[in-house]
């Protein structure tokens, strides 16, 4: 089963037209189709294809914006940990952070009472409370330049980003709504009643086609402000800050399940994250960008200045040639006042304009607060056309994460005693990814043959197809990259073979 965009040339009508295959689109459109309305989804490139695969993949409260005094944010931010939390314990999961101390940074008392903070802003119920280490009996301190002896030890939680926007899209879907990867918005014409969109597919697939909505959601992130220039005739007084974050992976540094938080010298901070079982990802950096956003890539002074900071604590030292692999976003940041990029806020705003008929544009946001950003946006469009749907997501599970006692632990159990026969490696991987829906993937297949072809070590044909038909993949990049994260496990040429696979079937190169 096949995903392709489908859009033709006759004109097609909804409720409300979303710009932006991003985590904050693919939430809005998920909402608004949950509460009934007609939804038509548009991007441009794939899901999550520019800053929602970029980020450093936490759902967390910000720790670090109790410095900076945005207790609001940090606070909206843990309650929507604990929900999202229980919205797909499959993918999103508990983590332990480590925080060595430094004197010269900051006083024991401080980094204390920023974690009590922490620990009580917003009701934990499935995460474990901070508390003090001794570095050199604890399993963490291992590896650590022996001059940390004190630290901290706190909790948050991991997940794979692009892959939430993937489940987003999924439920969305699944609620009526309509999902187009590589179709631009070229035009937009606001009239009266309705906006008069004008859709064309970026692939060189299908023809134009015009839509007319009832309302348009600007989520185009990075390109919020521009598409409202380029694409309408209307201006917004608000701007996006661009913010380059930067992050590199390496072999692993160290084989326990911590992970850590480094302080610099420069007041920032930059975390050392266990990942994909034999990697440890390193980031994130904050450098003012000016560039086109999906130009956007790692410089060598952000290489070294990950590897010095992490170079800094541990005593296996790092540079630019372990880096086996690097990725860059740029994210949109509400702009403010503050001179330092690392100090622009992370909340976003909400800027509706039913000046006729209504847009409402999305500023700023981060990953965790997806979720309440798309419920507080689609309590604006309701209210400006009229309709009494109530808010549904906070209670709901995203696709794959009904899972029998919510444990990720009971179902991995599991799906060895029903898939056996599944390399472990290929099942638990699976269950991660997948959650209850690797039984629609695993489908009728009773055996590793009637999984078909294995095109790469750890790929089988279903698992393409799957991809394809349910997740909007469509290259050998989307499935390696973006839907999976297997191009870090296999060699180079790999995404050049399943590009030749996919082509051979008549599918995307």
């Amino acid at each position: 089963m096949l995903h392709m965009p489908i859009i033709s040339g006759t004109e097609k009508s909804c409720d409300l037209l979303v710009v932006g295959g991003g985590i904050n689109g693919c939430g809005i459109a998920r909402d608004a189709a949950g509460r009934g309305l007609s939804v038509i989804l548009c991007e441009q490139d794939d899901l999550a294809a520019h800053t929602s695969s970029a980020s450093t993949k936490l759902i967390h409260g910000g720790l670090r914006y109790l410095e900076q005094w945005h207790f609001k944010l940090v606070r909206k931010a843990l309650q929507e940990r604990e929900v999202l939390l229980a919205s797909a314990p499959h993918l999103i999961r508990p983590l332990r952070f480590v925080m060595p101390h430094d004197a010269h940074l900051r006083p024991m008392f401080e980094i204390r009472a920023g974690l009590f903070l922490y620990d009580h802003l917003a009701p934990r119920k499935r995460l474990a409370a901070s508390k003090a280490l001794d570095l050199h009996r604890h399993p963490a301190g291992a590896g650590l330049d022996p001059r940390f002896r004190k630290g901290f030890i706190y909790s948050d939680a991991w997940t794979d980003d692009a892959r939430l926007v993937a489940l987003n899209a999924r439920d969305a879907a699944e609620h009526g709504a309509t999902i187009l990867t590589r179709v631009r918005c070229e035009h937009a014409e606001r009239r009266t009643d309705d906006w008069r969109i004008r859709l064309v597919p970026t692939s060189g697939d299908g023809a134009a086609a015009t839509v007319h909505a009832r309302a348009l959601v600007n989520a185009a992130g990075p390109w919020v402000a521009s598409f409202l220039h380029e694409r309408t005739t209307l201006s917004t007084h608000r701007t996006v800050r661009l913010i380059k974050g930067s992050h590199i992976v390496v072999r692993q540094i160290f084989r326990h399940r911590f992970a850590y938080i480094f302080q610099n010298a420069d007041r920032r901070i930059v975390f050392a994250i266990p990942y994909e079982r034999e990697f440890t990802l390193i980031g994130t950096t904050d450098v003012e960008y000016h560039g086109q956003p999906q130009d956007v890539e790692i410089s060598t002074t952000e290489v070294d200045y990950l590897c010095a900071t992490v170079n800094r604590y541990f005593t296996r030292q790092i540079g630019a040639r372990d880096v086996v692999h690097s990725f860059a976003g740029v994210r949109p940041l509400l702009e403010d006042e503050s001179a330092d990029p690392a100090k622009v806020t992370r909340d976003y705003a909400l800027e509706l304009d039913a000046q006729g008929a209504p847009i409402l544009n999305v500023f700023g946001g981060k990953i965790t607060t997806f979720r309440r950003l798309a419920e507080e946006a689609v309590d604006k469009v309701c209210q400006a056309l009229k309709l009494q749907a109530a808010p549904w997501t906070q209670l709901a599970v995203l696709p794959g994460g009904d899972l029998p006692a919510a444990s990720l632990a009971v179902f991995l159990r599991a799906m060895a005693r029903r898939f056996p026969w599944l390399p472990i490696a290929v099942r638990e991987r699976y269950a991660r990814a997948y959650g209850t829906r690797l039984y629609r993937l695993i489908g009728a297949a009773r055996n590793l043959p009637m999984m078909g072809e294995e095109v790469l070590p750890g790929l089988y044909e279903r698992e393409i197809d799957y991809l394809c038909g349910y997740e909007w993949a469509l290259t050998a990049r989307d499935i390696l990259w973006r839907r999976s994260k297997l191009g870090l496990h296999l060699p180079p040429a790999s995404e050049a073979r399943l590009s030749a696979w996919l082509a051979d079937r008549g599918l995307r190169m």
